[in-house]
């Protein structure tokens, strides 16, 4: 019988398979196998465990923003009404300010003319006086008294309206 290459590589082929076997190469890489499957079902474990702990962070996150949010929207609200406020007040000083301001204008008018006032009684006094010493020193006859007495009172008059323009 002729023994060809096909019964070679089959013989050869079962050699092969039966030192895999006495070795126990198939159950090595079994055991290979079952340990990569569980360290990838281990890390998918992890990344679900990771996934779920980035949600729960992801909730806590926007539940801080949302709670920032309503503390920056109160803080606004806040500070308007403060502004408003102070505008209020503002403008009660500023009026308050201008009522003190305008009596003190007032009062002091009120000052400045009974200052003309006296001022104008002064003068009427001193032209009487001056009035009543050219009398004096020219008191010649009647005529001239009524004279004198018309042109004093005239100036009188005069100086009157000046005083009290």
């Amino acid at each position: 019988m002729t023994l060809d290459a096909t019964f070679w590589v089959t013989v050869s082929f079962f050699i092969f398979v039966g030192i895999l076997i006495y070795f126990k190469i198939p159950q090595k890489i079994k055991v290979l196998l079952d340990e990569n499957i569980s360290n990838i079902k281990n890390q998918i474990n992890e990344a679900e465990k990771l996934k779920e702990d980035a949600k729960n962070i992801l909730t806590e996150h926007e539940k801080k923003i949302s709670n920032s949010k309503n503390e920056v929207k109160a803080m606004i609200n806040k500070a308007n009404d403060q502004a408003d406020k102070n505008v209020i007040r503002t403008n009660k000083e500023f009026h308050n300010l201008m009522e003190n301001r305008k009596k003190n204008a007032e009062e002091r008018i009120r000052q400045l003319k009974n200052q003309a006032i006296k001022d104008i009684k002064n003068a009427s006094v001193k032209i009487g006086i001056e009035s009543v010493e050219k009398l004096i020193k020219n008191s010649l006859d009647k005529s001239k008294l009524d004279k004198i007495y018309s042109s004093s009172i005239e100036e009188t008059k005069l100086a009157l309206k000046k005083k009290s323009s």
